[in-house]
């Protein structure tokens, strides 16, 4: 993968001896891009770039120059493309010569051929921009689902006109002069209403956007001062009608599936598997040991623990069991070479500052500060890693999918303390924090495509998915994506898919829910990848620690921290926070992932973000 970043204006003067900011934004990029680095300059655009090479080591330097007759196009691509192979044939057919084998090549001929048209051909996950040169517009894409970032800032200045400022992530768009570390009530509401969450296309800071998934936009600038900036969606998740009988769906499935996973693991980098013993990891790391057994080559696999973690653990509701049995089975069953990565208290602690600046955001706490120290561990072994995020979402996994009762409620089901989070927000601010939760719910719900005719389950869990994919399965990615190329690992999500979200989407849930099982056509249609226990097994969260030192220790610093003087305390009350430090309410802030440890080290990575970052309120 790769960091991207750049400006357009409307002349050259924009850019010009603006070399020191993008050679800032650039470095802000460089754990996204180790290998290589390049800056183009042109009229008034700078495309800047950094790489981690993965396809074609030597050919795919970027931003890279595509000429088709004489149009001359220059772009600069974060991510993968797993059909490749399909579209150079497509394009060498229209006439299209290659000089690599890279598919920032194929991407970008593919967009000289069909312009915006070229983004639903490409299963994928991307973020980019292209830079025509004769038609002086930028042209943005980002991936269907989400997996690769792409946050903007566009700027007005009465004698310079209007500029549009984009980067990968908000570090490096932060490293411009006209992109200010400020937050206004909306970024404070996101932080204590919606966080580690955000609200679709928000930026957290003021004046900062995400490009959404599944959407492109055009930016024009233009010498009159009539500057255009317009975005569009070009797909989304739509109801069908499905006459397909269970078997039929199982066997659809199981080609989905399988085809996505074979796709993903093409690299010309060593490649491995995260395995937690789960279903969804086991199920990547059976097939992929299949197909690179096959090949004469050797899976390697990489599971996470705590220390003392088999001594602190409790079996509960969310979390029947611990993955060292099932990661057992796996390892018995699999020809693969399996790694142990087990993680110490304070480091974990230590951690959570990293994990802000590898966000640029307060986080999920320990559960983003493990993965970062996990990721670190597997880039020594590995540059690829195929991960099983996403599948839960698509097959009806979480708990708040099968039980009615909290199905049928209004609301995020993973979000149901804003009552309880508005007692930390300072009365100044005066943030209708039930009507901000609420709006969002209801205009996401509303965007559901269902059809006319559906009954209610399956209108009901239709929505379901649809409020997964936009919010719960966002701040997911986010980590996965930030948490990796912190360490310059690329982490692939094979059930992020499109093909497979787009038909899983239509299949009735009773299909989803069979045998009464969570994830039950999963199941059926992958079994016989798996040992019995492991195919038998009862959803279990991404692994947190369990040990009482870690509260301990994370309460701790955050009891320094607001006697050092918190620009917390800005926002927060103080009260509020002594009542959460007394351990006396276990309230959980984000579902099953972050309880009482997770809170209080939310807080503390709050604080840190505030410091760090030297973020400033402004109303």
């Amino acid at each position: 993968m790769c960091g991207i970043a750049g400006q357009i204006g409307r002349n050259e003067e924009i850019v010009t001896g603006m070399m020191p900011v993008y050679e800032k934004m650039q470095n802000a990029l460089r754990r996204r891009g180790p290998d290589q680095r390049g800056i183009t300059i042109e009229g008034g655009a700078a495309l800047i770039h950094t790489r981690l090479a993965v396809i074609d080591i030597e050919n795919g330097l970027q931003p890279m120059e595509i000429r088709r007759g004489e149009d001359r196009y220059i772009l600069t691509y974060n991510g993968e493309l797993y059909n490749t192979d399909e579209l150079r044939g497509e394009l060498r057919a229209l006439g299209h010569e290659f000089k690599t084998r890279s598919d920032t090549e194929v991407l970008g001929r593919a967009y000289a051929e069909w312009g915006a048209a070229c983004v639903p051909k490409f299963n994928g996950i991307f973020a980019f921009a292209v830079w025509d040169t004769a038609r002086r517009h930028l042209f943005l894409a980002r991936d269907r689902i989400g997996v690769k970032p792409l946050f903007y800032a566009l700027r007005s200045k009465a004698d310079s006109g209007d500029t549009l400022i984009f980067a990968s992530e908000l570090k490096a768009l932060l490293c411009h002069p006209e992109v200010k570390p400020e937050i206004d009530r909306g970024g404070i509401a996101e932080l204590l209403f919606i966080g580690p969450g955000r609200t679709p296309g928000c930026g957290v800071f003021k004046g900062v956007e995400e490009l959404e998934p599944a959407h492109c936009a055009l930016f024009t600038p233009r010498n009159d001062g009539r500057s255009s900036f317009r975005k569009w969606a070009y797909w989304s998740l739509t109801d069908r009608d499905n006459n397909d009988t269970f078997e039929q769906a199982a066997e659809k499935t199981r080609f989905l599936v399988t085809d996505a996973i074979e796709r993903q693991l093409v690299s010309d980098v060593p490649i491995c598997t995260f395995l937690s013993g789960g279903l969804d990891s086991s199920i990547i790391s059976s097939v992929a040991d299949r197909y690179l057994t096959a090949k004469g080559e050797r899976l390697q696999t990489f599971t996470v623990s705590y220390r003392d973690n088999d001594k602190h653990f409790r079996a509960g509701k969310f979390q029947p069991n611990s993955d060292d049995e099932f990661v057992h089975y796996m390892n018995e069953h699999l020809n693969a070479e399996h790694h142990r990565v087990t993680l110490d208290t304070e480091e974990l602690a230590d951690a959570l500052y990293e994990a802000v600046l590898a966000r640029d955001l307060p986080g999920m706490a320990d559960v983003d500060s493990s993965l970062l120290l996990f990721c670190r561990e597997i880039k020594k072994h590995a540059t690829v890693a195929l991960s099983g995020e996403c599948a839960d979402e698509i097959f009806g996994g979480y708990p708040w999918y099968r039980d009615p009762e909290v199905r049928a409620r209004e609301g995020f089901p993973w979000a149901q303390s804003t009552r309880w989070r508005k007692t930390f927000l300072r009365d100044e601010y005066e943030i209708d924090a039930e009507e901000y939760i609420a709006s969002r719910y209801r205009a996401t719900v509303e965007a559901s495509h269902v059809l006319p005719d559906a009954d209610a389950e399956n209108r009901r869990t239709r929505e379901m998915v649809n409020l997964n994919f936009k919010w719960f399965m966002q701040t997911l990615l986010d980590r996965k994506d930030r948490m990796s190329m912190y360490s310059g690992l690329e982490v692939r999500v094979p059930f992020c898919d499109w093909r497979i979200a787009e038909y899983l989407y239509t299949v009735p849930w009773a299909f989803k829910d069979r045998n009464n099982t969570e994830k039950g056509l999963l199941r059926a249609a992958m079994g016989d990848f798996l040992p019995e226990p492991v195919r038998n097994r009862k959803k279990s969260p991404y692994p947190k620690t369990h040990n009482p030192a870690y509260l301990n220790e994370v309460t701790k610093r955050l009891n320094a921290a607001l006697d050092d003087d918190s620009p917390l305390l800005q926002i927060v009350k103080r009260e509020a926070l002594d009542t959460l430090l007394s351990r006396t309410d276990n309230t959980p802030w984000y579902g099953q992932l972050m309880t009482a440890p997770q809170t209080v080290a939310y807080f503390l990575q709050t604080d840190y973000w505030l410091r760090e970052y030297n973020v400033s309120v402004v109303l």
